[in-house]
């Protein structure tokens, strides 16, 4: 077979000898796949060569390719940090992407804000905010923080609780029982307060001798002045601080930071797994799974994943980074991560690069931690390959068969639904969700506000696809990707639209496209009595087996779009509930309208709030929250007894 690369070769001499990125673009202006290289002209040469010496995976990638660009860099380090950026803005499909094989929780101090507080959490935290972990278990973190807030007692309300207790000048139940210090209502300073926080950072640092010297220290002097109970509190501070300490595993007998990667691969799978070691202690753990999209050697592999994790981690590079082989372009990447590290790190800029070394230990007692970080990726491989074995499976012959069904020439790779939720007729609204490869991809979802409040569906649908596809046809032409460095809405066309409803919805998003240049895109509606696909041009039906895959992922699909739309017409509807009573208040317009709801979220919230409450609210003085109030509980106020008598009988109260 001829290499269909050949098509778009670009001319001999006109590719650059010289490093870079390179970008593989398909028929609709889309980036399906990133690379770098050393010298442009040598790593492209290999992609227009005879078609057999092609890795199967390669080929695919060319196959749905249709042109190629390439963007000139100055050096090797420039190229990888280009790559990464180019990969996290595009998503090409054929890069390999790395998933958390679970969602890590993290134990984070909240110093970003004035008075800092201890929270576990999941996902990303604020730029300045200091996280420690992963952890494998939310229990396992929140033993230690109970622990540690016996020693370190910082704040760990919500903000709201933190104003109410500010307010009212009483701290809460944390206070009495020795898990606060209390900077709401003054006990402690906000500075002395931000020591406390700083001090159990230290601590989770793994600078742990100072801490535990000052307690016993402190116990032993208070016995000997016979103040036992100081004594008791001590020691039990100190037994507190021991036990948090025991949780985490020593591994190394120097005090050293290091990252430990270890990764179980075969030819369609990896698994990645990262402990990390700070101080010679293991603070956490994190694992990742991909599918090889793209064939990757071992070293490009690695070097792949860790522009990801450090760009995810970008204040916690280590000096050291235990790996089993040396990464691809090992040079480049420690520069890179160097400076990296340079740069998030307070006063040290300016000063000499010291470069992030890569060790690959033979012996000792880093090479059998690094074998316990490989028997841990073996073991996620496994999982990851039994749950998704069957999935990726399913999702295949789903696609396949409902390609068939609708005489597709190719499975539906993209699929969009429509759906139109309204309540009597008012606030109608729309969904239109995106699945690729049989999953939903949420960043592609779209809402609709439509033009005419009416109860009638299949008017809604039109001008629905009419909106979308005048979209679509807006952007031909346009890059992909906007100004801003985000996919433009609407630009990709999708491979199959299912509309929520039978023929008269179908005929309706049919009418909206005919006067548009669209015609590779399919069109079915999914009647909701017997979930049967009526499809332009058949008379009957088409009717999926039961229990098929094709079916299910159909079912899925329409759930999802009746989900989405559902829940967008609901929360215009509380909104507008809520703003319709507020309305009514003397005094409260707009701005403290939204404040209001901002603060609260909804309107049965704010009915809930106290006066004291509302008081807190920004804009919203005593005299205006004794208003509200009473406006929201008349049946309280009563004919014959003001709001102002209510406000006295809640303070003698």
């Amino acid at each position: 077979m001829k290499n269909p690369s050949l098509a778009f070769r670009p001319e001999a001499g006109a590719i650059p000898d010289a490093p870079g990125c390179y970008q593989f673009i398909d028929g609709a202006g889309r980036v399906v796949y990133v690379g770098k290289a050393k010298s442009l002209r040598q790593r492209l040469a290999n992609y227009f060569g005879v078609w057999s010496s092609i890795a199967p995976r390669t080929r695919a990638m060319l196959e749905a390719a249709r042109s190629v660009e390439w963007i000139v860099v100055d050096s090797e380090v420039e190229a990888l940090h280009l790559e990464y950026t180019l990969i996290q803005r595009h998503k090409p499909r054929y890069n390999v992407r790395y998933v958390d094989d679970k969602s890590y929780p993290y134990l984070v101090l909240t110093t970003s804000e004035a008075v800092p507080r201890a929270i576990v959490k999941r996902g990303k935290v604020a730029k300045d905010d200091r996280r420690f972990g992963p952890y494998a278990h939310a229990y396992a973190i929140r033993e230690t923080l109970d622990l540690l807030l016996r020693v370190f007692p910082v704040r760990t309300c919500r903000n709201g609780v933190y104003d109410r207790a500010q307010r009212l000048g009483r701290p809460c139940l944390l206070f009495h029982i020795d898990r606060c210090a209390a900077p709401c209502t003054g006990v402690v300073s906000t500075e002395e307060h931000r020591d406390l926080v700083d001090a159990f950072a230290a601590f989770l640092d793994g600078d742990t001798g100072p801490v535990l010297a000052q307690l016993e220290a402190e116990m032993r002097d208070a016995a000997a002045d016979l103040n036992f109970e100081a004594a008791a509190r001590r020691r039990d501070q100190l037994q507190a601080a021991q036990r948090a300490l025991e949780k985490q595993q020593v591994v190394t007998e120097k005090p050293e930071d290091l990252d430990a990667i270890a990764v179980f691969e075969d030819e369609l799978e990896a698994a990645v797994q990262v402990f990390f070691v700070r101080r010679g202690r293991l603070v956490g753990r994190k694992g990742w799974t991909v599918d090889k999209v793209e064939p990757l050697t071992t070293p490009e592999l690695l070097t792949s994943f860790l522009l990801q994790l450090y760009a995810e981690r970008s204040d916690e590079v280590p000096p050291q980074i235990v790996v089993p082989v040396e990464p691809d372009d090992a040079d480049a990447l420690s520069t890179l991560l160097a400076e990296q590290r340079r740069s998030t790190r307070a006063g040290t800029r300016g000063a000499p690069i010291q470069r992030v070394r890569f060790t690959v230990p033979q012996r000792g007692d880093k090479r059998a931690f690094l074998e316990t970080v490989e028997e841990n990726a073996r073991e996620a491989f496994h999982r990851a390959r039994l749950k998704r074995a069957t999935d990726f499976d399913a999702r295949s012959r789903a696609l396949k068969e409902l390609g068939d069904a609708l005489g597709l020439h190719e499975a539906p790779l993209r699929i969009e639904c429509f759906d139109i939720s309204h309540l009597g007729g008012t606030e109608v609204v729309a969904s239109m969700v995106v699945f690729e490869d049989g999953l939903p991809k949420k960043s592609e979802y779209r809402r609709f506000k439509l033009s005419e409040d009416k109860n009638d569906d299949v008017a809604a649908m039109q001008e629905v696809i009419g909106r979308r596809f005048k979209r679509l046809v807006e952007s031909r032409g346009q890059p992909v990707i906007g100004e801003d460095g985000q996919p433009r809405k609407f630009a990709y066309p999708p491979n199959l639209v299912i509309v929520d409803g039978g023929r008269g919805q179908l005929n309706a998003a049919l009418a909206a496209v005919e006067d548009l240049p669209i015609d590779d895109v399919a069109f079915a509606g999914l009647a909701k009595r017997f979930e049967e696909l009526h499809v332009p041009g058949r008379s009957r039906p088409v009717v999926l087996p039961r229990g098929s895959e094709a079916l299910f992922l159909v079912q899925r699909v329409r759930d999802e779009a009746h989900r989405f739309a559902i829940t967008y017409q609901r929360g215009r509807r509380r909104s507008s509930l809520a703003s319709s009573e507020l309305d009514t208040i003397p005094g409260i317009g707009r701005t403290r309208r939204a404040a209001l709801l901002e603060r609260y979220g909804s309107l049965a919230a704010v009915r809930r709030a106290t006066v004291e409450d509302l008081e807190g609210v920004p804009g919203i003085s005593r005299t205006l929250a004794t208003q509200v109030y009473a406006h929201l509980h008349p049946t309280d106020a009563g004919p014959d007894r003001p709001a102002a008598d209510i406000h006295a009988a809640e303070e003698a109260t």
